[in-house]
Formats: C-alpha cells, structure tokens, sequence
C-alpha cells in the first residue's frame, strides 16, 4: 500500500505524533509519499530512508496512491482538494488544528486510523464540490471547491448588489457585504458562521446565504444542487472578490459568473464509529446543556 502525506505546517509541539505515524506506517509496510515541502520541514527531526519518495503537485499523485493523509486542520484538508481534483483518491484527515469538523480524527488515534486503512474497516463518505464558470478564467485547473464559493467587496468598497438567479430566472438581489454558496460540507464553516442552516452532507443542496445583508428580511435559502446559480455585480467599485473555498482573486465587476454542482465528488475517509450526527455533538457541544 501506498499514501500521500500532504501538511502544511505542524507545529513543535506535534512533532512527536507526526514521527509516532511514520513510525506505524513503517510497521504496517506502508509506503509514504511526502509533499515535499513538509518533507524539507521534518527530515531532520526524523529517521527517513534515503529513498523516500516526495510529491509537488497533482501531477504527481498516480494511480498507485490508494490514500492521502491530511494532517492538520480542516483548512489543510481543504487543500487536498486542489491535489486530488478527479482522480477520486480518498482523503483521510487528521486533525493537528482546532475545530476539525472534515479533519475529524484526532491525533490520539492514529495507530486506529492506519490500521483501519490495513484492514478496509473505514466507511467513504462521497462529499459534492461546487464549480465556478466564468466568461474569464478564474483559480485555473481547479475551479471548484468544497466547502463554498464566495463573493466580497473589496475592503475599501461600500456594500455590493449581487442580482443572483436560478437557471436563470430572477431570485433577488442582494445588498450586501457579499454573498455565499455553500455545499452541505460547507454549510458547517463560513456559512454556519453567518446565520446559516447545517445541512446533512447527503442533502444535495446549497446554501445561499449573504454576508451582512442590508434588508433585515433577506435569509438563507436551501436550493437543489441541480440548479445553476448565476449572478451579476454591481459596485461602485471595479473590482470585487471571488473565493473559493481558502483561495481567492481579484474580479472585474463586468464578469459574468455562474456556480453549479461539479461532475466528480470527494472521497472522505471515516472511521467506522465516527458519522455526521456524533461530529454535530463533539464540535458544537450539542446536548451538553446541564439542564439535560
């Protein structure tokens, strides 16, 4: 077997726990593929054979890859999906940051999670992406995300109106700092943050949601994934802000924008025991009221 270990920083601290999975790959002979600036960060402090392969890009990442280790936090995984695109390499995420709702397994089980991969006692849970199509390129090979595509105004820039529609009919218009496209795997991230609802990841659906709406009355909506969400910008600013999921570029506000659902998903690895509801609980402290 062979996995991609993809991080980004790990701090001091984490050290050990990074050379204790090495340590457990090297004992299942599991073969590790390391990004190689991550490589660069830890060849020092650990006890790499001479032959350790590295990677850089996606191009990198063959068909002899069976699994790609995130480590760190959900941010890091969120990368994975730039490596992986469509070749439908399931991702496990561990998590070394904070909330980690999709890096959702904790550094004290990683002899679990390795030895679940041995033996094929993990679940896959099949995750939409959305994808941007513009009348210019934007995000070039990877113009999708996971988690939510997002439209700012600048910092200096007055609030924007975003006329947004559905399969092209007319939906409303938005007065807002921005506005946001959430998958159901993004309905727990910035979404969530601004008012939104969470929506199982089975739900194929979006989240529209803005960000700062003038009108009190403007909500979030859920909307089939089927449909195509276009927009177009008004601004007393030129330019205005896309994002897609952590990468972001400055836009001309005369380009024409439509999101829809990707053709391809992400593979995300489970432990057996682990599902959405019992996430639900640990990371927002659901039922943990005294009064229960």
């Amino acid at each position: 077997m062979k996995v991609a270990i993809y991080s980004r920083i790990v701090d001091q601290t984490d050290q050990g726990e990074v050379r204790h999975l090495f340590d457990e790959l090297r004992k299942q002979k599991i073969e590790p593929v390391i990004y190689h600036s991550f490589y660069e960060k830890i060849q020092s402090g650990s006890n790499f054979p001479s032959s350790i392969s590295t990677f850089k890009e996606s191009s990198d990442l063959d068909d002899s890859i069976d699994f790609v280790i995130s480590l760190g936090g959900d941010g890091t995984l969120l990368d994975t999906v730039s490596l992986v695109r469509d070749k439908n390499i399931p991702v496990l995420g561990i998590n070394f940051g904070r909330l980690g709702f999709l890096a959702g397994i904790g550094k004290e089980e990683l002899i679990t999670a390795v030895t679940a991969l041995v033996n094929r006692t993990f679940v896959i849970d099949k995750r939409s992406l959305i994808h941007l199509d513009a009348d210019k390129s934007l995000f070039g090979k990877v113009p999708y995300g996971l988690n939510e595509f997002a439209i700012h105004k600048t910092d200096t820039s007055p609030m924007i109106k975003i006329h947004t529609y559905l399969n092209g009919e007319f939906l409303n218009t938005y007065w807002a700092d921005g506005l946001i496209v959430s998958t159901p795997t993004g309905s727990t991230g910035y979404s969530l943050s601004c008012g939104g609802p969470v929506v199982f990841p089975e739900s194929e659906s979006f989240v529209i949601n803005p960000v700062a709406p003038h009108n009190l009355n403007v909500r979030p909506i859920v909307v089939p994934d089927n449909n195509v969400i276009s927009f177009e910008i008004e601004s007393r600013s030129d330019h205005f802000i896309c994002a897609l999921d952590s990468r972001k570029e400055l836009v001309d506000k005369n380009v024409q924008l439509a999101v829809r659902r990707e053709k391809f998903t992400l593979s995300l690895v489970r432990l057996n025991e682990n599902n959405f509801l019992q996430t639900l609980r640990n990371k927002l402290s659901w039922g943990l009221d005294t009064r229960n």
